[in-house]
């Protein structure tokens, strides 16, 4: 009864809504009625009269004044040219700006600042200052509302732009790397969360339609993060290499020494580029053990026990920050990367490490593709014949394919590595030579496992 008694005070809000809305201004209902009907059939032409009626007239009557009227002037935008065609825009930055003063509980200020940043650019309307200034602004002040991947990379290449065009500093750049490719994770982790929880039901067969279409829409947008962020990787290229690291860290480090953050991240970057045979990287290491000896503090020091031949040492600092680190995605990190450090000593050590990165945070893709070449180096080692070594490639393959299915930021990566394993492997002219077809190949090797020879 309740229930029920609660349905009908919101019908009777909404009617009394609409009623007054139509008291105020009737017309503007009839047309906003016309407007979406076109808006629906794609007939933008035919709705953009009765929408910039109703927009200039009532524009705080329905939401559909900005979400329709946005397909409307994007519609016209693309379909003008020349002093048209520069009016639409500036009536489509407008419309933006008013999104946010009549509905501001359904846009956002990042939001608004990232539409209108876009489409400056796509026409030509902005340098690159002004495109840095108003994404940095919006980055700075709603940052978790920043979640557009075409957004966030332009952001950061308008200011590698300023930097070679000498406008902005190195650690700027730097800086502002470090931003843009933490939130690409972070948004990517929100995805692949997903994922890892629909894969189990989507290989038994399980999903209902919702959650097939929940992970179809989480694998395209992780795709989307994983495209930006190696492109931002290619964006920043050269810059970040030891030569121009280590002469802004020496000259930056008397100053900045005591700033926890930029110590983290100095070290950090020294040692994703491989810079660690540096004094520099020792000094910073230091620095950062004395301001935070947190895990990364731990995992760094023993790279450079590794390095001083001290493997014992090596391990002992590697398991210590493992063992100090609680955040699981984190760990899994961390696990990752003593797994890259250990794999030059001993492959079966590393796939270890990577083994339990996977287990810390099965959507951890980059641990399979380590493993993945892990086996895929050890070819000549694991089988007594020709075809035995080179059957090593599909287990390879199929890890590499496993990196990209648990975290689809990764699958053009481990796409392209899977195919280059794939055509190492036995052709099928050797399996029906070999007479091996479906039959399984065991590796005696530090690999071990087996492998089920493809049929013919």
């Amino acid at each position: 009864m309740k229930k029920r008694h609660y349905l009908t005070m919101i019908m009777v809000t909404m009617l009394t809504g609409l009623s007054m809305a139509q008291a105020q201004n009737p017309e503007c209902m009839t047309n906003l009625s016309i407007y979406a009907e076109h808006v629906k059939v794609k007939n933008y032409d035919a709705a953009y009269e009765p929408w910039k009626m109703v927009y200039e007239s009532c524009p705080d009557i329905n939401k559909a004044n900005f979400s329709y009227g946005e397909r409307i002037l994007k519609a016209k935008v693309e379909n003008s040219t020349g002093a048209e065609k520069d009016a639409y825009v500036q009536d489509l930055l407008s419309l933006y700006d008013n999104s946010l003063k009549y509905f501001p509980t359904n846009y956002t200020k990042a939001g608004v600042a990232i539409d209108k940043a876009l489409l400056m650019y796509e026409n030509k309307m902005a340098s690159d200052e002004e495109l840095f200034t108003m994404l940095d602004k919006a980055f700075q002040e709603d940052q978790e509302n920043f979640t557009n991947p075409r957004a966030l990379y332009l952001y950061f290449s308008s200011l590698v732009d300023l930097h070679d065009a000498g406008k902005r500093d190195l650690q700027d750049v730097f800086n502002t790397y470090d931003d843009v490719t933490g939130k690409l994770e972070e948004e990517n982790k929100k995805l692949t969360d997903v994922v890892t929880k629909l894969l189990p039901k989507d290989s038994l067969g399980t999903l209902t339609s919702k959650e097939k279409r929940t992970l179809k829409v989480a694998t395209v947008n992780s795709e989307s993060f994983g495209k930006v962020a190696s492109s931002v990787d290619s964006k920043l290229g050269a810059l970040a290499d030891c030569d121009n690291l280590i002469p802004l860290y020496e000259k930056s480090f008397d100053e900045k020494k005591d700033d926890v953050k930029w110590v983290k991240r100095a070290v950090g970057r020294m040692f994703s580029k491989e810079c660690t045979d540096d004094p520099m990287f020792r000094k910073l290491f230091e620095a950062q053990l004395a301001l935070d000896p947190s895990a990364d503090a731990y995992m760094y020091g023993g790279v450079l026990k590794q390095k001083s031949g001290d493997m014992n040492g090596a391990l002992a600092d590697f398991n210590k920050a493992v063992e100090l680190e609680t955040d699981s995605y984190k760990k899994s990190d961390i696990l990752y990367k003593i797994a890259t450090t250990v794999r030059n000593s001993s492959k079966s050590q590393a796939r270890s490490y990577a083994l339990k990165a996977i287990d810390a945070n099965p959507a951890n893709g980059k641990a399979y593709l380590l493993i993945a070449n892990l086996y895929a180096s050890s070819a000549n080692a694991c089988g007594d014949t020709p075809f035995e070594k080179r059957a090593i490639y599909w287990k390879a393959a199929s890890m590499a394919r496993k990196a990209g299915t648990v975290d689809p930021a990764l699958s053009s990566r481990a796409s392209q590595t899977a195919a280059s394993y794939d055509a190492k492997a036995p052709s099928k002219e050797m399996i029906f030579s070999s007479g091996k077809a479906g039959q399984t190949i065991t590796f005696s090797c530090w690999v071990g496992g087996s492998v089920a020879v493809p049929s013919l």
